[in-house]
């Protein structure tokens, strides 16, 4: 299994973070812990680098912060071979401010330049992150998608893939499953946030295995295909 979208690099886990790494590793979970800004962005490269394999990085600017983009910042962080992605960077309407699309803006081409997929935030501004993206060759992954059936063939479309975590226990998103094909399809927790039904208190990557049977639910096959084909995506698509 594979958890594209973790934050094992909050301060949630600093009491017992290798504890959470080495269980999720000995369940058979590899894990991708996402920069949010730039100290998180260290934080995750600094836990990958301690793992030969099975724990990556991505490095960027969500757009709820406010804080200055400094490319050569994030440049840094690219030397590392255990930075896989660029994100997690996009549009929040919840959360607006003047910076979020020239931060954007910045970060596309830096994943361009360093051939770099991208993972991508949307809340409540697909339109907008369309608009940004037609015309573009990227590679990468609609993180935690709770867009529409419209939203869902347009990522697909583009080459895109849909991230799905514990919201699909929480909003119905039972008709884009469906239709996503699940070579399009990846499983995350977004830890340590969206804990899934029946478990309890902080999210862990571990439990992506409830998400992947929640999948496999949905679209009538077993939880053996969905866990296999997802992480193999993940593989195909940060190129591990």
């Amino acid at each position: 299994m594979f958890d594209t979208h973790a934050h094992l690099n909050f301060k949630d886990y600093d009491k017992d973070r290798e504890e959470v790494i080495k269980r999720s590793l000995k369940e058979g979970v590899s894990m991708i812990n996402i920069g949010t800004h730039l100290l998180t962005s260290k934080q995750a490269v600094e836990i990958a680098e301690r793992y030969a394999e099975g724990v990556y990085a991505s490095v960027g600017l969500h757009p709820i912060y406010k804080e200055d983009y400094r490319e050569e910042d994030y440049k840094y962080l690219l030397r590392s071979q255990k930075v896989v992605a660029i994100g997690e960077i996009g549009l929040d309407k919840k959360f607006e401010h003047k910076n979020q699309l020239p931060f954007l803006r910045r970060q596309l081409a830096l994943a361009q330049e360093h051939d770099l997929p991208v993972i991508f935030h949307c809340r409540m501004a697909h339109r907008e992150l369309q608009r940004e993206i037609e015309g573009l060759d990227i590679r990468g992954v609609v993180h935690s998608f709770t867009g529409s059936k419209k939203d869902a063939r347009y990522y697909i479309d583009k080459g895109l893939y849909l991230g799905f975590n514990g919201i699909i226990f929480k909003t119905s998103l039972d008709a884009v499953i469906k239709e996503t094909p699940l070579d399009r399809i990846l499983i995350e927790t977004d830890c340590p946030f969206l804990t899934p039904p029946r478990k309890r208190g902080r999210n862990e990557p571990i439990n992506v295995r409830c998400i992947g049977e929640r999948v496999a639910e949905v679209k009538g096959i077993s939880k053996d295909q969905v866990f296999s084909a997802t992480s193999q995506n993940a593989k195909n698509l940060f190129s591990i």
